[in-house]
């Protein structure tokens, strides 16, 4: 069964799933397009993609794409654990620059549902951490967009300081916005 519980900022939702756990290990219900709904997500995956994370600390974004390729994204760890970040970069929203972190795990189940107009990065807290990212539409390269995880317009609280980080992700440009 999945559970839906609104976040500070506006459309990111944290989905809860219970999972039937016993002496064999666990089964979860994923994902569901009829309980999206019945939440009022209106999210349809048309890709899927996995980003495997060697070292404890491996920093991933912060990445979006703006419109018209923004990408609504469901995200969800399936091994290790990670300290997730949304930022709301919706000139609309009432929580626009506004930025609030989670932490999902392959033992929690957690998942995180983060509309299209934010942008999302990850620092990994253990080694071998996996996640999974449904896309509501396909990648479309050329778009790809950043911001420093460390910009001081937003001040994100990262748990630790990141060992492994893309030279990309380093030299995103600071927000000018």
């Amino acid at each position: 069964m999945l559970s839906f519980q609104a976040t500070d900022l506006q459309d990111v939702v944290l989905v809860e799933t219970g999972a039937h756990r016993d002496e064999r290990g666990a089964f979860a219900r994923l994902y569901c397009p009829e309980a999206f709904a019945a939440a009022g997500i209106a999210f349809t995956p048309s890709q899927i993609n996995l980003s495997t994370n060697t070292l404890r600390h491996t920093l991933r974004g912060l990445h979006f794409q703006a419109a018209p390729w923004a990408e609504a994204k469901f995200v969800r760890v399936v091994t290790g654990a990670i300290y997730d970040v949304v930022l709301d970069l919706r000139p609309d929203s009432p929580s626009y620059r506004r930025w609030q972190a989670f932490e999902l795990s392959a033992d929690n189940l957690r998942g995180l549902f983060i509309p299209e107009g934010c942008a999302h990065g990850f620092l990994t807290l253990e080694d071998d951490t996996g996640v999974l990212y449904q896309m509501g539409r396909p990648y479309e390269p050329g778009h790809a967009a950043g911001i420093r995880y460390d910009d001081p317009a937003f001040a994100i609280d990262w748990p630790a300081a990141p060992v492994l980080i893309s030279r990309a992700d380093r030299e995103w440009p600071l927000f000018a916005g």
